[in-house]
């Protein structure tokens, strides 16, 4: 089926789906490590799975390019960064996911690569590495201070443009369309939208990059599990109406949040489920996510429950405003959740 002319919404439903006659409906859960000899699949770390390419093909679908599955978002930025060469210079958000930081930390310090670090608003600064930079690796909106970064603006020069979409979901941005080469996703988050898998993807704009991306996952092992796959897939089918009544909450949330006295600051980019407010100090936030009832204190975002974090007390963002407090919007009545903000801010 050409999926062209579909909206992103209906791609994630209707891609990646068995269609002869007799198939079930949806794709199955298929837990092979190997494949009788002669035809297709031969042994999972090299070739995959049913079930792994069905959301590869419906990923692939939505954001317009060749989608491949990892065991976890970190495998999938490992993955890219093992396609550079020694001494390659890598620009990277001053803010971003704590996660990718550390990997690039880790290889400048065995002087595998170079890093070079601007701050998000800094659009000379980012066109700067588009230019010098092997690569440039932008999260728009960055994690967690959901800074707004011109993709479409960096591409066409020097650099390969990298772009970690997971707070944004494939739904709600193609980078691919922007120009950008890579895309990367943690499906952890919103696309398996549970809290009950891991599982990372990346989509390649060109061909002979994915199979790059598929030789380094093969080198490395970081395949991910059926059922993380056949989860992963199942959160895409119901992303659309996820996304769009968390979204709809954390709108009507964040211009709450910022006409209280106690909030210093809302960082909100106008849309999606994430919302980061400021508190006077690292006191005060930890406060507000031990008083908090329904919302509950812990990493990570996307699930369908309210979660919320002080990203400064990990030591990978030990930078990051002290008072700075992470909300991921979950599937919760929004006036519940303002009452329980409200009595926890008090």
């Amino acid at each position: 089926m050409n999926f062209d002319d579909l909206a992103p919404r209906t791609r994630a439903v209707a891609a990646g789906r068995p269609d002869e006659p007799g198939q079930p409906l949806n794709t199955p859960l298929v837990p092979a490590s190997t494949f009788l000899a002669g035809a297709g699949f031969k042994y999972a770390r090299e070739d995959g799975t049913p079930t792994w390419l069905a959301l590869e093909e419906t990923v692939g679908a939505i954001e317009g390019g060749h989608a491949i599955a990892f065991a976890s978002g970190i495998a999938t930025a490992a993955a890219v960064l093992d396609l550079l060469d020694v001494g390659a210079e890598v620009a990277v958000p001053v803010y971003s996911y704590a996660g990718t930081r550390g990997l690039l930390d880790h290889a400048a310090a065995k002087g595998r690569l170079k890093v070079r670090r601007v701050e998000p608003s800094d659009q000379a600064g980012w066109l700067a590495a588009a230019r010098e930079a092997d690569v440039v690796w932008v999260e728009s909106p960055t994690n967690p201070t959901l800074d707004l970064i011109d993709i479409a603006g960096l591409t066409g020069h020097r650099a390969r443009v990298v772009v970690d979409n997971t707070f944004a979901t494939p739904l709600g941005q193609q980078p691919l369309a922007l120009g950008a080469d890579i895309v990367v996703h943690s499906a952890t988050k919103l696309i398996g939208g549970h809290s009950d898998l891991l599982l990372g993807l990346t989509i390649a704009a060109d061909e002979g990059v994915a199979q790059e991306l598929r030789d380094a996952r093969t080198r490395g092992g970081a395949t991910p599990g059926a059922l993380e796959a056949w989860l992963a897939l199942r959160g895409l089918r119901t992303l659309p109406v996820r996304l769009a009544e968390q979204s709809r909450t954390a709108a009507l949330l964040a211009p709450r949040l910022g006409e209280h006295p106690a909030v210093t600051k809302v960082r909100y980019p106008g849309q999606g489920t994430m919302i980061a407010f400021d508190l006077a100090d690292a006191g005060a936030a930890d406060k507000l996510c031990a008083s908090l009832r329904l919302i509950r204190h812990a990493t990570s975002l996307g699930g369908v429950e309210s979660i919320v974090e002080r990203r400064a007390m990990w030591p990978g963002d030990a930078h990051v405003p002290a008072g700075l407090v992470r909300f991921s919007v979950g599937l919760e009545d929004p006036e519940d959740l303002w009452r329980d903000l409200s009595q926890a801010l008090t």
